[in-house]
């Protein structure tokens, strides 16, 4: 009788077995770090007015689209050809933070979604939500576009607290 309730028990487990969904492995969290890494140096590039970095880190042709919310705007867009361009003649400081981002890799794809608040001059401007896609390419992760909204009013003070006085500086 031991033997027949092995059995069983061994027939129980494998049916388990059978019908249980499979395991997918999961993104390595250095890609994710990557990936964040790669979103912070855009950041800082635009603190910085430096063209050369965030071409480096972006592809030419991806666009990021603009949706201001509460106007009555078409959304915008532009290349990520021009939103370099437009950094080699900038004359203000901008500082753009990100909190709680949620990343998603899969196979040399990724998404970065994170609420946002942007500052120029010194002085609050807008919040929103930031939405980017990178790819992994021979010379690392880069961004192939985004879409993010402009909302001026209804914005929740960022955990970071406000910037410090050196933010944004160039």
């Amino acid at each position: 009788m031991p033997i027949l309730r092995v059995f069983r028990i061994a027939l129980v487990v494998v049916g388990v077995l059978a019908i249980a969904p499979p395991v997918h492995a999961q993104p390595a969290a250095s890609d994710e770090r990557e990936v964040l890494a790669v979103t912070q140096k855009l950041f800082d590039a635009m603190v910085a007015c430096d063209e050369v970095t965030i071409r480096a880190i972006t592809v030419p042709e991806g666009r990021l689209y603009r949706q201001t919310v509460g106007a009555d705007v078409p959304a915008r867009s532009v290349t990520l050809n021009e939103f370099a361009t437009s950094f080699g003649k900038c004359g203000r400081k901008m500082l753009e933070r990100m909190w709680q981002p949620q990343v998603r890799v899969h196979k040399g794809i990724a998404t970065v979604w994170t609420p946002y608040d942007f500052w120029l001059d010194g002085k609050f401007s807008h919040c929103g939500i930031d939405s980017f896609e990178l790819m992994k390419t021979p010379r690392g992760w880069v961004l192939t576009g985004g879409t993010y909204t402009v909302e001026r009013e209804g914005c929740v003070p960022s955990p970071l607290g406000p910037p410090s006085a050196s933010a944004g500086a160039r």
